[in-house]
């Protein structure tokens, strides 16, 4: 019994340790196929996201600070608002080895449904030739994403930086363009190539693109409405020189980088030399009070309707305008025969220095290359008399515009410019013209916008005191003079206390027979293009723009 006792309890014993071995076995077999399967989605985890990060960088509204040596970099370009005008982004290009290719008519069919507007006659010509190709430049997210996804090992990627111009066509001529090698070519791309490349902070213009906008709106519009050759406008502070706007159209897609080969996308506001005819007068007068030779109130009587100088005949454009006229009266009638003989009471050498003071005789320097020079010439009696009214002597929009601001910003030299500078760093005001000639002028340029006897009416905009002067001249053509019309209008408001000057020159208008004028001077309105003169072509333009561009002037004060 006592035996029988004893083996019945080491057979317990024996099955309980059998009983536990067991249990563990199928411990370590549950552990070891957990730790696979969270160890297989540890993997997956990290590969997606290593992808994730890889594609997240590609987005191009990432806020990356480059360093100046990477290859490509130029700086970004800003208003003076801080919109961006050029934008340096990474971006993908795609290209294809042909001779990786397993299958080329599958990868056909995947390329097509990932980029439907190809051409794929020219594609499959290339997979042919087994040359690697570029496929997609400046591929998008989304298709960079299906594209990759594909996993075909004869598709390559590309990242590197490229250029791009959010503002497309409007800052064109201002902005200019790069090559393929990344070096400038054209406007500020150009004259500031090694500073964009080095240069970590973007480079912040005076422009404002808001106001570039409407200007370029209005002129768009009238070129429809007068079928000129093309138009240019100039905006600018005349206390400093900071250029607001500057238009020249027909212009270009700065994004669609192409060779600009036809002359009519020239930069008329810059490069573009012209004959501005009557605008000069203003000059004329300007140096005569400057010299003390004449007053606004000086008569000059017996005024003959037409002068004989050489082979050339001087006359009136108007036949009403009285013989006994003051300077006043002169520079509102805009009188040929009186500006003549206020030229002859300054001679050569005084209107010559009073030209050359302010600017319209030699070619100026300015923050883009394309800038005009213009055409030299020789004095004497004639031409003397010719440059009194604005015949026979050209320049630049960029240089009448200066020629403005001086004159009427009290006589302070200023300097164009499309590069915002610290307050710190304005030079302080030189007076090259005398105290009160300012206040003189700009009184006479009021009345040509206000008096029924002005030139310019139209532009007599409400609660904006515009003065200014036209200016309609003929073009030159094989040694003489075409019927091919240069109108333009030199603004100045608010004329009290000027601000902004305002430069408007349509090249080669046309009369319209459809469009309606809302007199300003007077009620009623009235149809058609009376006379293909400054007067109803540039004039209008500028009233135009300074309604829809005032209030915003107005309001954000831009001044410094």
């Amino acid at each position: 019994m006592a035996m029988n006792n004893k083996k019945n309890i080491i057979l317990e014993e024996y099955e309980n340790e059998f009983s536990y071995k067991k249990s563990k076995t199928n411990l370590d077999i549950q552990f070891n196929r957990i730790a696979f399967i969270f160890f297989v989605f540890l993997m997956i985890s990290i590969i997606y996201s290593i992808q994730l990060l890889h594609l997240g960088s590609l987005k191009s509204d990432v806020k990356t600070n480059y360093a100046p040596s990477i290859k490509d970099y130029r700086a970004d370009i800003i208003d003076r608002n801080g919109n961006y005008l050029v934008k340096t982004v990474s971006s993908i290009d795609i290209g294809i080895s042909p001779i990786e290719v397993i299958d080329k008519q599958k990868l056909l069919i995947n390329l097509k449904w990932i980029f439907p507007e190809k051409d794929y006659v020219e594609v499959e010509k290339k997979l042919n030739k087994n040359n690697f190709f570029k496929f997609e430049k400046k591929i998008s997210l989304t298709n960079y994403q299906k594209i990759m996804f594909l996993g075909d090992k004869a598709i390559r990627s590309e990242e590197k930086l490229t250029r791009i111009y959010p503002q497309k066509n409007l800052f064109s001529h201002i902005i200019g363009q790069i090559d393929n090698e990344n070096n400038g070519i054209s406007g500020l791309e150009k004259s500031f190539d090694e500073k964009l490349k080095q240069k970590n902070k973007p480079l912040q213009l005076t422009v404002d693109a808001d106001i570039q906008f409407l200007i370029r709106e209005e002129l768009v519009k009238f070129q429809s409405i007068f079928r000129s050759k093309g138009s240019a406008a100039i905006l600018m502070n005349v206390n400093n020189g900071e250029i607001i706007s500057m238009v020249s159209y027909p212009d270009f897609n700065l994004n669609k980088r192409k060779k600009i080969v036809d002359l009519n996308f020239i930069n008329r506001a810059t490069k573009g030399v012209y004959e501005l005819g009557s605008v000069f007068k203003t000059f004329t007068v300007a140096a005569g009070l400057e010299e003390g030779l004449i007053d606004i109130d000086t008569e000059f009587l017996n005024l003959e309707k037409r002068l004989q100088c050489g082979k050339s005949t001087i006359s009136e454009y108007d036949n009403k305008i009285p013989s006994d006229l003051t300077v006043e009266q002169i520079l509102i009638r805009s009188g040929n025969v009186g500006s003549v003989r206020i030229g002859q009471k300054l001679e050569i050498i005084k209107l010559k220095n009073f030209l050359e003071k302010i600017g319209v005789l030699k070619k100026i320097k300015f923050d883009i290359d394309e800038v005009g020079e213009p055409i030299p010439f020789k004095w004497g009696k004639c031409k003397l008399a010719t440059v009194s009214y604005g015949h026979g002597i050209t320049t630049t929009p960029l240089q009448l515009a200066k020629a403005y601001a001086i004159i009427s910003n009290g006589g302070f030299d200023i300097e164009p410019s499309l590069i915002k500078k610290d307050l710190e760093n304005y030079q302080q005001k030189k007076r090259i013209i005398k105290a009160g000639i300012s206040e003189k002028i700009n009184t006479i340029l009021r009345k040509i916008v206000t008096t029924k006897e002005g030139t310019a009416g139209l532009a007599n905009i409400e609660g904006y005191e515009v003065g200014g002067k036209t200016g309609t001249a003929n073009k030159t053509s094989m040694g003489g003079y075409s019927k091919a019309k240069v109108n333009t209008f030199a603004g100045i408001f608010p004329i009290s206390n000027p601000k902004y000057v305002l430069i408007i020159l349509l090249d080669e208008p046309k009369t319209s027979s459809d469009y309606i004028y809302e007199y300003k001077n007077k009620k009623g309105s009235y149809k058609g293009t009376p006379f293909n003169t400054a007067g109803w072509t540039s004039v209008e333009v500028a009233g135009k723009i300074i309604e829809k561009i005032g209030p915003i002037l107005a309001t954000k004060h831009i001044e410094n």
